[in-house]
């Protein structure tokens, strides 16, 4: 791969080596020193004879591993989906499922499984552990079950709870001095795999002292017959629980859904009882979306977290032809918001910052998901895998603390920054030479060269009329090559970029704009994911209701918007061109400095 010049892309993160197959690259820092990996590795596809448990060990951050340790070997029964805990001796524990009866069908309570049999039997069985007292080196000669307690969704699968489903990707965690493992119940396989599901906490409350495994104490939590599930109303699907303690030691959820948006509860009891679950909401109280994938909320100390989603409202439509596949698609880029810890009658919680590009794959049918984050010496790290490969990334320190920082005074951003208008705007002014997108190859083999620049238009509406087709900023060339931002329907502002070969638009979400009203508008075209988003009076646009995504893709041969030398305004109270995408962070902050002093 040629050079990219953008840390967001997949192909900067560091590979973790597998054996073709992999999921769910998980990591702990060892008392020696190394990042201990588990992953699910195997020949073949997800799912597949030969999937099974390794782990493998880096000293420097990824950079290079020792050898796979097999903690099941490739040729036994299916071994999957591990997640580590270190506790306080030392001692790591890897729990996973293992088909340990070697199933090789399941009933299927919703066919379209030929025969009414589900062949694939990663997700049943037991869930087993093992441990590690050399840092990972070797594990236990033996693998320890770990009990269940029944509830309603096992007996009422096809098999009455004589065979359990179940699988688990969140990461275990320790809470005042007890042990906590997650695992998702699954209620039937059929359509969309999973038919139905719910999420329990398994507790020990003296795994991170007892030596003997024979002797771990467990118990099924919450209490009752019925796990975290959706919200009232929505579908039978909550599953990968991931969890977060927060600094009273209330337990905060957040788990995906078929709803079109990631589901959320807290629990103030260690696990024994919850909140009643709720759709995910930013700081100002808009519903996050997000399709059926992983979201992960992980605490970075301080009263810090990190959300991991993907900013759409991909959803389970049951009429669709390809419904059973449809809602896990749309897994890239993948998009990062900052947690701080509030206040409420109830206890902490969590308020969400408007999100950033985070990850991202040019390719956009390639999936990024089953993350994990680690924190060394003030730096952040995530792992992530697209089924086939495993990286590790640095996350940017900067993006991090604009994140966070959405909820500390504002300043406007400076650099970059091409015009600065306020007040009193001209009909028309000096159009700033925009970056190029792509261009030629200046040495062989004279293909394609991917800048991965952007820029940034910033802007004060003045109260008015939303008629479509006024033209507010129009760099355009009589043939048509530059830049123009005008009303739209629906009450929206469209920008349209034009190189004299392509052309692309996009639009801020239906409903947003009030005639009468001044607003503050932010178009980000960011070349690195090829991406044009809307913030609009501070909130970055999602589509709300009326659409799926609120951000749009444009062409990679569009080769930027060079057009004339003047461009015509109207209808702008202020203007900000920037040569450069702006962070999601910096447009909201420049709001905020406008809207404090207008």
């Amino acid at each position: 791969m040629p050079s990219i010049p953008d840390p967001r892309h997949l192909h900067q993160g560091r590979e973790i080596p597998s054996e073709g197959y992999c999921d769910q690259p998980y990591i702990v820092r060892t008392d020696d020193g190394a990042w201990l990996c588990a992953m699910t590795t195997g020949p073949g596809v997800e799912g597949a004879p030969g999937q099974h448990v390794v782990s493998r060990r880096t000293r420097d951050q990824g950079r290079t591993w020792e050898e796979a340790v097999p903690l099941e070997p490739g040729d036994g029964p299916e071994a999957s989906y591990a997640v580590l805990l270190k506790v306080p001796t030392g001692r790591v524990y890897a729990f996973y499922n293992h088909n340990t009866d070697d199933l090789r069908q399941v009933k299927a309570d919703d066919p379209p499984f030929a025969g009414g049999y589900c062949r694939r039997v990663d997700s049943l069985g037991h869930f087993v552990c093992r441990y590690s007292d050399d840092h990972g080196r070797t594990w236990s000669a033996r693998r320890y079950e770990i009990p269940q307690r029944r509830t309603a969704i096992d007996r009422e699968n096809a098999d009455h709870g004589e065979l359990l489903y179940f699988w688990n990707v969140g990461k275990p965690f320790l809470l005042g001095g007890d042990a906590l493992v997650s695992l998702h119940k699954v209620g039937g396989f059929g359509d969309g795999f999973f038919t139905r599901s719910e999420g329990v906490l398994l507790r020990s409350d003296n795994l991170a002292f007892e030596p003997d495994p024979e002797r771990l104490r467990w118990e099924t939590l919450p209490e009752g017959e019925v796990g975290l599930r959706a919200p009232a109303g929505g579908g039978p699907v909550a599953e990968e629980q991931s969890y977060s303690v927060l600094s009273d030691g209330s337990i905060f959820c957040v788990f995906r859904t078929i709803d079109g948006h990631p589901a959320c509860a807290y629990s103030r009891d260690r696990g024994r009882t919850w909140s009643p679950s709720e759709y995910l909401r930013f700081a100002d109280g808009r519903p996050v979306k997000h399709p059926r994938a992983a979201n992960f909320a992980w605490a970075c100390g301080h009263g810090r977290y990190l959300y991991w989603f993907h900013n759409h409202g991909g959803r389970f439509i049951p009429e669709h032809p390809r419904r059973r596949t449809m809602a896990y698609d749309d897994r890239n880029p993948v998009w990062l918001s900052g947690g701080v810890e509030a206040d409420s009658p109830a206890g902490r919680v969590i308020r969400w910052s408007e999100p950033e590009i985070a990850l991202y794959d040019d390719d956009p049918f390639i999936r990024v998901s089953y993350p994990d984050l680690i924190e060394e010496d003030g730096r952040y790290f995530v792992t992530e895998t697209q089924k086939e490969i495993a990286r590790i990334h640095e996350l940017d320190p900067g993006m991090l603390a604009g994140l966070w920082g959405q909820f500390e005074p504002p300043e406007v951003a400076r650099e970059g920054l091409l015009l600065e208008l306020q007040a009193d705007l001209p009909p028309a002014v000096a159009m700033p030479r925009l970056p190029e997108l792509v261009r030629r190859q200046r040495t062989s083999p004279y293909g394609t060269e991917d800048l991965r620049q952007g820029f940034s238009l910033e802007l004060v509406l003045n109260p008015g009329g939303l008629d479509p087709g006024r033209i507010l900023l129009d760099s355009r060339t009589p043939d048509g090559r530059g830049c123009c931002l005008r009303t739209a329907e629906d009450r929206t502002v469209e920008i349209a970029l034009n190189d004299g070969r392509t052309e692309n638009r996009w639009a801020c979400d239906p409903g947003l704009l009030q005639a009468g009203r001044r607003h503050h508008l932010v178009v980000i075209v960011d070349g690195g994911p090829r991406i044009i988003t809307f913030v609009v009076d501070g909130r970055l646009n999602d589509g709300g209701e009326d659409r799926q995504f609120g951000w749009g893709r444009f062409s990679p041969h569009l080769r930027g918007a060079p057009g004339a030398e003047q461009a015509r305004l109207a209808d702008l109270e202020a203007l900000r061109i920037y040569g450069r995408a702006l962070r999601t962070s910096e447009a909201v902050g420049n709001y905020r400095v406008w809207a404090e002093g207008r």
